[in-house]
């Protein structure tokens, strides 16, 4: 059997689950007697309702709650299920408390989202990445009917690594390793594991592993759901959830944008109004160049008016020859009075001028007046909106989409650790690729859904878990049955 030919047996099978869940009772509403409001990290809610212990609420199945009286109903998903307990997501908040509300499993929607997830990866296979996926086929293939028991032990190669190992802690202690190996490589890890409580427990070891290599794992490590646990190995996991690092991010984001904002609108206050003080301080020059040309002439005309006056009262006591060369030059007593007359008439003109241009400078230096700190802020904010490509790309900035973008988000993360069955159901999946896929406890992992998140890695596959798990779990036996109903709470590996 060829891989498109498994892929698309698998999904006709998870097709052929997904047309008979009604009639067994896989979509049934479950009535909580109560719900609490365990943690909030952005716009998600974790709720843990009390539901009977044979509800067909199944880890990460998609449901709708439904709130008695008028409540608004929201959407959600299932992340834990306890004997008579059940952890959900929820997309709207109800309250602290919620007494009695109905709780509607869409088990169909679910293998619908998982079937055609399969579907499109056999008919579009040059979309994903099904080089690694192939390396899985002699494990996964059901015409061969002992499988379990002739697959191979171990394996170690550039493209499928296993991990076997009894010990659970050993296990993750060496995909720990690896993933910090990975990680210095610049490789984007999916790492996957059956269920939410073991995801927890994994990112927990693989985040304390990053911290002791020195490395940031808040930024490089990333749980896709909000975690079940409070903490794992000694780290607290509520900083490592996606959700929570993308509403801080985001929060941040529209934080530095209301601030940019505000420096914007304060540099486009500031602008006209020093341009305005710019105009001002110019005529203010004009003006005092013309005080200092009206001085000079007023100095320069005081000056022989002085000397007119001199000459007039020495004028008879000049020796002829003096009077007879300025008579030559029209200058008598007579002339020299009307000289000084048209000299003060100029002068008491100048004054007023003089008087109109000290008035007009007093008002120019009060209007062009910059405050001390104004100056130094205006430069400042001016630098910053140079630094950012100027005022077309910071108006730019500013338009563009408030909106979350999870995609680009999830892209900018080293490691994912997330659940397999969410792969293969959530659709940001089915758009992002990464380089290595590290399957946490893979015997227990649903051949489809082992599949489904093999086809999103381009270079790698480790599968960690203990061996004896194959043939007792036999999840990857065949796509004929849906183990998502029968997976254990506990990996036998764990409880023995």
């Amino acid at each position: 059997m060829r891989l498109i030919d498994l892929i698309e047996h698998c999904s006709r099978r998870l097709a052929a689950e997904r047309d008979g869940a009604s009639a067994r009772g896989l979509d049934a509403p479950v009535t909580a007697s109560e719900g609490r409001l365990v943690s909030t990290a952005g716009t998600l809610h974790l709720y843990r309702f009390d539901v009977p212990a044979e509800a067909p609420l199944l880890e990460d199945l998609p449901v709708t709650v439904i709130p008695p009286g008028d409540g608004e109903t929201t959407e959600g998903f299932v992340v834990g299920r306890l004997e008579q307990a059940v952890l959900i997501h929820t997309f709207d908040a109800f309250g602290q408390t919620v007494s009695s509300p109905t709780i509607v499993p869409d088990t169909t929607a679910f293998l619908d989202s998982a079937s055609k997830r399969l579907a499109e990866m056999a008919l579009k296979s040059e979309a994903y990445q099904l080089g690694p996926a192939e390396r899985l086929l002699p494990w996964l293939n059901p015409e061969q009917s002992t499988q379990s028991a002739t697959a191979p032990v171990s394996a170690s190669t550039s493209v499928l690594t296993t991990v076997w190992n009894e010990d659970p802690v050993a296990r993750q202690a060496k995909l720990a390793s690896l993933v910090i190996e990975l990680v210095r490589d610049n490789k984007r890890i999916l790492l996957v594991s059956p269920d939410h409580r073991r995801a927890d427990e994994v990112i927990g070891t693989v985040a304390r592993a990053l911290r002791g290599a020195g490395l940031p794992f808040k930024s490089l490590v990333s749980r896709y759901e909000m975690p079940v646990l409070g903490e794992a190995v000694g780290m607290a996991l509520s900083e490592l959830g996606f959700e929570t690092q993308m509403h801080r991010f985001y929060e941040r984001s529209r934080t530095d944008k209301a601030t940019l904002r505000r420096k914007y609108d304060r540099f486009r206050e500031l602008t006209p109004l020093l341009a305005y003080k710019a105009q001002k301080q110019q005529e203010l020059d004009e003006v005092k160049h013309l005080e200092w040309r009206l001085l000079t002439q007023l100095s320069e005309l005081q000056g022989k008016i002085k000397e007119v006056s001199t000459t007039l009262a020495d004028y008879e006591g000049l020796p002829i020859w003096r009077r007879v060369a300025m008579q030559t030059l029209g200058k008598n007593v007579v002339s020299l009075v009307e000289y000084r007359d048209i000299y003060e008439t100029t002068v008491q003109g100048l004054l007023q001028e003089l008087e109109v241009a000290k008035r007009r400078i007093q008002e120019l230096s009060a209007e062009a007046a910059i405050p001390k700190e104004l100056r130094p802020e205006y430069n400042e904010l001016k630098e910053e909106i140079a630094r950012l490509g100027g005022t077309k790309r910071i108006r730019e900035l500013l338009a563009a989409e408030e909106g979350t973008n999870r995609q680009a988000f999830i892209q900018n993360k080293r490691v994912v650790v997330t659940t397999a069955a969410r792969v293969v159901s959530d659709p940001l999946f089915g758009r992002v690729r990464f380089d290595v896929l590290m399957a946490d406890e893979a015997p227990f992992i649903p051949a489809p859904f082992l599949l489904a998140a093999a086809g999103l890695v381009r270079e790698r596959i480790v599968l960690s878990g203990d061996s004896r798990d194959i043939p007792l779990v036999r999840a990857w036996e065949s796509c004929s049955s849906l183990p998502i109903h029968r997976y254990p709470t506990h990996s036998p590996s764990k409880v023995g």
